[in-house]
C-alpha cells in the first residue's frame, strides 16, 4: 500500500490517467468542502511505487469530481462547489484554459463520453444534468428528470446524507443529481441517480420529452448516491445509497411492483443482485471493474472500501444467486487504512489487474492491491 497526505485538503474523488500508467488526478476541498478553497493534485507514481506531487491547482471554492479528457493526455475538467466546470492542462500553472458556467448550485459530478470522446457531461444540485464540448462555452444540452414522487417511504436512519450545512434537510436533497454518467458502450446514454431515491436513463437519439428516459425507484425512498454502467454487460448497472445497500439491476427486465403504502404500481428494471447490509454507513461509490465483468468496488461513509464479485453472473449467464457481506462469499477484500469517509474510487487500468486507488476527507490517497 502506498499512500500521499494532501496537508489541509480532503479528498473527493481519483481519477487514474487513460493515457500514463504512473498518473492520478485527486479532486479536494479544505474544511471538508464545507467552506474555502479546493484543490486538483497531479500526482506521479515514481520508480519506487511512491506518490509523488507532479502539479497542482488551487480553485476558490472545493472541488468534487474530477475526469480527463479522453481526446488529450494533459487535459482533466473539474467539477466545482461554485456551479462551475474548469478545464486545466497539467502541463500549465495556476489557471484553468476553460471555464464552463450555467449550473446555480454546486456541480457534483463529471464524466467525460468513452465513446465519442469529444463531450463530457455534468450534475448539480440545481437538479440538472448537461453536456458539454471543450471547444464551445455554452453547454450543448441540459436534461431535467422527470418530476417524480416517493410513493414508499422508509425510515430514516441516523447517517450523514449531506457534508453541507445548507443541505442537512433531506427534504432539499431531493432534487440534487449525484451522479451522471454516459454508458460505455452507447454514446447516446446517459444514466444519473438523485437524491429522490430514482435513477434516470436518457436515450439522447431521442427528442427531449418525458419519452427520451426512463425512471425507476432504487433504495426505496432514500437518497441514491452513485450508480454505474457495467463495463462489459452494457444492460446491467449497479447503485449504492444511504441504505447501506449495494443493487445491481439488468435493465432488459422490466418487473411491474405495488406499494405498500398505497395501491400505486410502478415498472421498474428487475434487482438481479443485493448486498442489502454493503457497508455500516451509507455507500458513497460504486465503480465496476475495467478487467472483469463480475467486479465491483465500493466505498462507504464507513470509512472502508470493498471488493465484490457479483455471484449473480458466472461470466457466463445468470445464477440467480445473491451476494452476502462475508470474505470468500462474495466479499473479496475490505480495505479500512482510511479514517474518514471514503469518497473516491478508481480501478487502475494497467499492469496486473486489482491495483486501486482511493481517497477520503481524512486526506490520504492511498493505492492498494484489491485482489
Amino acid at each position: 500500500m502506498n499512500g500521499y497526505h494532501m496537508e489541509g485538503f480532503s479528498g473527493y474523488s481519483v481519477k487514474y490517467s487513460p493515457f500514463y500508467d504512473n498518473k492520478l488526478a485527486i479532486a479536494s476541498g479544505a474544511n471538508f468542502g464545507l467552506v474555502g478553497n479546493g484543490k486538483l493534485y497531479i500526482l506521479d507514481i515514481n520508480n519506487q511505487g511512491k506518490l509523488e506531487e507532479y502539479n497542482s491547482f488551487i480553485t476558490q471554492d472545493c472541488l468534487f469530481d474530477t475526469a480527463w479528457n479522453e481526446l488529450h493526455e494533459n487535459q482533466l475538467v473539474v467539477a466545482q462547489g461554485d456551479g462551475s466546470l474548469r478545464l486545466f492542462d497539467i502541463t500549465q500553472k495556476d489557471y484553468p484554459i476553460a471555464v464552463f458556467k450555467e449550473h446555480e448550485r454546486e456541480v457534483l459530478s463529471c464524466n467525460w463520453n468513452l465513446v465519442n470522446k469529444n463531450t463530457f457531461i455534468s450534475s448539480s444540485w440545481d437538479g440538472t444534468v448537461k453536456i458539454w464540448s471543450p471547444l464551445r462555452p455554452n453547454s450543448l444540452s441540459t436534461l431535467i428528470p422527470n418530476p417524480m414522487k416517493v410513493i414508499e417511504y422508509i425510515d430514516r436512519v441516523d447517517i450523514p446524507l449531506s457534508h453541507q450545512n445548507a443541505h442537512s434537510d433531506m427534504t432539499q436533497n431531493r432534487n440534487c443529481i449525484y451522479q451522471s454518467i454516459f454508458s460505455p458502450h452507447d454514446p447516446n446514454l446517459i444514466l444519473t441517480c438523485a437524491g429522490n431515491s430514482y435513477i434516470t436513463l436518457f436515450d439522447m437519439r431521442q427528442a427531449a420529452t418525458a419519452n427520451n428516459q426512463q425512471n425507476f425507484l432504487s433504495h426505496g425512498g432514500l437518497e441514491t448516491l452513485t450508480c454505474d454502467f457495467n463495463k462489459y454487460r452494457p444492460n446491467i448497472i449497479a447503485s449504492g445509497g444511504v441504505d447501506n445497500a449495494i443493487r445491481i439491476w439488468d435493465l432488459r427486465m422490466i418487473e411491474t411492483t405495488r406499494g405498500n403504502l398505497s395501491a400505486t404500481t410502478t415498472t421498474r428494471p428487475k434487482c438481479v443482485n443485493e448486498v442489502s447490509k454493503a457497508h455500516e454507513l451509507a455507500v458513497r461509490k460504486v465503480v465496476w471493474s475495467p478487467h472483469e465483468s463480475t467486479l465491483l468496488l465500493s466505498a462507504s461513509y464507513d470509512m472502508t472500501c470493498s471488493v465484490w464479485r457479483d455471484l449473480s453472473f458466472n461470466g457466463k449467464v445468470p445464477t440467480n444467486r445473491t451476494n452476502n457481506t462475508h470474505i470468500g462469499k462474495g466479499c473479496i477484500t475490505r480495505f479500512g487504512a482510511h479514517t474518514e469517509f471514503v469518497f473516491g474510487i478508481d480501478w487502475s487500468l494497467w499492469g496486473k489487474p486489482g491495483y486501486i486507488a482511493s481517497t477520503a476527507w481524512d486526506g490520504n490517497a492511498y493505492i492498494w492491491k484489491g485482489y
